[in-house]
């Protein structure tokens, strides 16, 4: 697990502002999805820590199904080859990122120990951010069911759980991202996310934070 921390400071300059630390100190959880960002094989594989996050990842999902609220499994998918992107990582890394979602139903492509249930959302992805104008049918089935705070989780946190995030925020989605429920390549560059999410995007909650807010559909510490 990530040593996650945001700066005192961050802190302070939030509470100067609002008055209080956390952005949303409640929320509806029958309008709140939890998206679970990339978690599959592929990233298990190069990054130890979504191991570590797996477990956080489920009881989140469990709290929220059990009240009311919905699980959205995201993955990668292939969008093709593209110029841009062999230009910029090179052929064969390129053409690695292109299939790291693998093939198949979007349920059978999750990492180890994660599990579907009846009534969760399954989203593919051709962008970094699953909110990206078409790269997705997330935000569509998001606004179908109501849905007004995003819960985010997976990985790489720098990468496209950030994407998402930002994405989330600038859609008018409450964001709440979850620090020991992302992973990043490491704790200086997950630290450092956290930090610009925090700042300008959306909430930063631990697992225990957020599972306080969906047990009690309203308000925890501030």
């Amino acid at each position: 697990m990530h040593r996650w921390a945001i700066p005192e400071r961050e802190y302070a300059r939030q509470e100067t502002r609002r008055g209080r630390r956390h952005a949303y100190p409640t929320l509806d959880p029958a309008r709140t999805a939890l998206l679970v960002v990339d978690l599959v094989p592929f990233f298990y594989e190069s990054n130890p820590t979504c191991y570590a996050i797996t477990p956080n990842v489920h009881l989140l999902a469990g709290a929220l199904r059990e009240a009311g609220g919905v699980v959205a499994w995201i993955v990668p998918g292939d969008p093709g080859p593209r110029s841009w992107a062999r230009e910029f990582l090179g052929d064969q890394v390129a053409e690695m990122f292109r299939r790291s979602g693998g093939t198949g139903p979007v349920a059978d492509r999750l990492g180890p120990g994660l599990e579907t249930r009846v009534g969760d959302m399954l989203v593919e992805k051709t962008a970094t951010s699953a909110l990206f104008p078409g790269s997705s049918t997330l935000h569509h089935q998001l606004r179908e069911r109501g849905i007004e705070t995003v819960v985010v989780t997976g990985t790489l946190t720098e990468v496209c759980v950030a994407g998402t995030a930002r994405d989330a925020a600038t859609l008018g989605y409450r964001t709440i991202l979850v620090a020991d429920a992302t992973a990043g390549r490491d704790d200086e560059s997950h630290n450092a996310t956290l930090t610009t999410i925090y700042r300008t995007f959306g909430d930063v909650r631990s697992t225990d934070d957020v599972l306080g807010l969906v047990a009690a559909g309203g308000p925890v510490a501030t």
